[in-house]
């Protein structure tokens, strides 16, 4: 893999240009499909090293397939484990040296049931990837970001447009992006004194796997079932992108994405 300069730094703005932060290396959870997938690919083709992370390694080989020449590299990890994670970051560390940016992405919706169906296995199964595997990896990229020289970096949180306005059957994943915004608030305020930032992005209706049964219709809150507009997974990666390319002095601490004509604002 090929490595990038890794002293990511602001540019004079003024007639010359924005400022902006310079590519350095970025972790990927979640980096197997869907958005995950789409964040990473922009990232690569901005420049940045991008070390892919989540559960299928088959899947993470294809998503550095599709960046050739591209500065990637695979690494199979359950988000939920802590022991997995500390391993992630000890080789992000070994490799790359250091760590700019982590896009905290790895998720889950959980069953679509009523809530006197969800068991509590169900229930805990998203709760350990939602809240316990982001908490794991924005502890771990902390840790290293405040260590390395130059110190700092950015943590991007995916949240979701449900902690503002739920699903129906989405208990456990409602709560969990619920909990993600107090993880975002809480990283940005410790992070201060180390230069690290934190933001989060609440997505509506992009286009993934996830989602693809919205087209055919999906439950609404009046008891209905109707399809719902979706928007490109590329759209979420170019704001991700916006974000990471900010010096550390400005942050975007809330960004929502959305589908234009989704059911979200007023009544639908």
């Amino acid at each position: 893999m090929t490595q990038q300069n890794h002293e990511a730094h602001g540019h004079p703005g003024g007639p010359a240009g924005p400022r902006v932060r310079a590519a350095g290396t970025a972790v990927v959870t979640g980096a197997g499909s869907g958005i995950g997938r789409a964040v990473a690919l922009t990232l690569a083709d901005a420049g940045w090293t991008v070390v892919l992370a989540g559960r299928r390694p088959e899947a993470l080989e294809e998503t550095a397939q599709l960046a050739p020449g591209a500065a990637t590299r695979c690494v199979p990890t359950d988000v939920t484990d802590p022991a997995a994670v500390t391993a992630l970051f000890d080789a992000v560390r070994a490799h790359e040296g250091r760590v700019d940016l982590l896009f905290n992405n790895a998720g889950t919706f959980g069953p679509a049931v009523p809530l006197e169906e969800l068991s509590f296995e169900e229930w805990r199964g998203v709760v350990d990837v939602n809240l316990h595997g982001v908490f794991l990896c924005a502890q771990a990229a902390f840790r290293l970001m405040r260590d390395q020289r130059p110190r700092g970096g950015r943590i991007i949180n995916n949240g979701s447009i449900s902690a503002h306005t739920p699903r129906p059957g989405s208990i456990a994943y409602t709560a969990t992006k619920h909990a993600v915004t107090g993880l975002t608030k809480s990283l940005s305020l410790d992070g201060r004194p180390y230069d690290i930032a934190c933001g989060q992005i609440d997505i509506g209706n992009a286009a993934t796997e996830m989602t693809a049964a919205m087209s055919q219709g999906v439950p609404q809150a009046n008891g209905s079932r109707a399809p719902e507009p979706t928007m490109n997974a590329d759209d979420v990666a170019r704001t991700v992108l916006h974000m990471a390319s900010l010096p550390l002095e400005a942050n975007v601490q809330f960004a929502t994405v959305l589908a234009t004509k989704m059911p979200y604002i007023g009544r639908g």
